[in-house]
């Protein structure tokens, strides 16, 4: 077979059990804000929880066109586990990159065998967009450090076991942050509010804080004052996968739109066969389309060991803002119902929203793509 073919058995397998496993749950857990884990670890037991990662460390040791076809596809049930396996995934790739062997022996058998959650932790209050300017710190003391500070917007905190933290060790700027593996349960490590969110609902987004919390020497990856190329190299895949699931996001509203146009009678006719709903689906799927070829393209480029920053805002920007048009637009064609929760159409609405905030925002998305145009241009 084909890496296409067996890319395609990948998704249909995933798609059969998301199916059967996922959707049955997900009106009433949205409604009701509930995560459930062995629907993780039943992801995890399927070999989807380390689809990238080497078989040494319990991986499947499949390539990241592998990976954003199936994120894309858990998306098209629940936008909320397809996120949850995003950041985990990025808290493995960050290890396995970054990490030294103990380190990688130590937490990524869990982590890819979907038995734990990663979270990764670089937003604060004050320090979004800007996030060179985070203030949390990691002040050196014997054997270790003692993080003292909080993360804002943490996806899986409370459920996830391995954090990745970004904790300032030095001066100012970008060369004053240090990354650090932390664990759930370490003492002074606490966690603060659950946020009450838009969307998203199933996917705990919470609060950490630190209190004089030790963490180990061995915790720290790579040196000090090398956090945060950490941070901008784990973002720079992140990027990508969000932008998958911006299409998958994408693809099931276009999905339901169109089986909803073909069935609903209005004047004597599907309402599929008025022409201006025509150019809407038209439109539509054509903004979906492009998305996962460009998806598709960033995520080649990392297989080939070519990653693009530009490819890779590019992917997220576009797929993210092509998943809040094109839910918008399939509740528009369900009318008065697309607005309540009897269809899922304003429930992928909702999740839409934040991929364009999330992994940093479309606006930052601009700013890294013009950096690069700009290298590009001034050789």
């Amino acid at each position: 077979m084909s890496d296409l073919e067996l890319r395609e058995e990948l998704c249909s397998n995933l798609a059969k059990w998301c199916e059967a496993n996922i959707e049955p749950h997900m009106e009433h857990d949205d409604a009701e804000g509930k995560f459930r884990l062995d629907l993780f670890q039943g992801l995890g037991s399927q070999g989807y929880a380390g689809i990238t990662l080497p078989e040494a460390y319990g991986g499947a040791g499949l390539s990241y066109l592998d990976y954003v076809a199936a994120l894309e596809t858990i998306a098209k049930y629940s936008v909320a586990y397809s996120v949850t396996l995003s950041v985990s995934s990025m808290v493995q790739t960050i290890i396995n990159e970054y990490g030294n062997e103990k380190q990688k022996q130590k937490y990524l058998p869990k982590l890819t065998s979907g038995e734990e959650i990663g979270a990764f932790a670089l937003s604060e209050s004050h320090s979004g967009s800007d996030a060179a300017s985070l203030k949390t710190t990691a002040k050196k003391t014997e054997g270790g450090y003692i993080l003292n500070g909080t993360k804002m917007w943490i996806t899986s905190a409370g459920v996830a076991k391995t954090y990745i933290v970004m904790a300032r060790t030095g001066g100012e700027g970008a060369k004053g942050v240090s990354a650090f593996i932390v664990r759930d349960g370490d003492k002074g490590f606490t966690y603060g509010k659950a946020e009450k969110k838009m969307g998203w609902k199933a996917s705990p987004t919470r609060e950490l804080v630190f209190e004089n919390c030790f963490v180990s020497e061995e915790n720290l990856l790579l040196k000090e004052g090398e956090g945060f190329s950490v941070a901008m190299g784990g973002l720079d895949r992140g990027r990508i996968a969000i932008g998958s699931i911006g299409v998958g996001c994408a693809q099931r509203a276009l999905d339901e739109a169109i089986k909803y146009s073909l069935g609903r009678v209005q004047f004597r006719q599907p309402i599929f066969d008025f022409q201006g709903l025509q150019f809407m689906m038209s439109e539509m799927a054509c903004e979906v389309e492009a998305s996962r070829l460009l998806v598709q393209r960033a995520a080649e480029l990392v297989d080939q060991k070519k990653s693009s920053p530009k490819l890779s805002s590019m992917a997220k920007m576009k797929a993210t803002d092509t998943a809040m048009y094109v839910t918008t637009e399939a509740v528009q064609i369900h009318g008065g119902v697309g607005y309540t929760s009897e269809y899922p159409v304003e429930r992928f609405m909702r999740d839409a929203k934040v991929l364009q905030i999330v992994e940093g925002t479309n606006q930052i998305q601009k700013v890294v793509i013009a950096r690069q145009l700009k290298k590009e241009y001034s050789l």
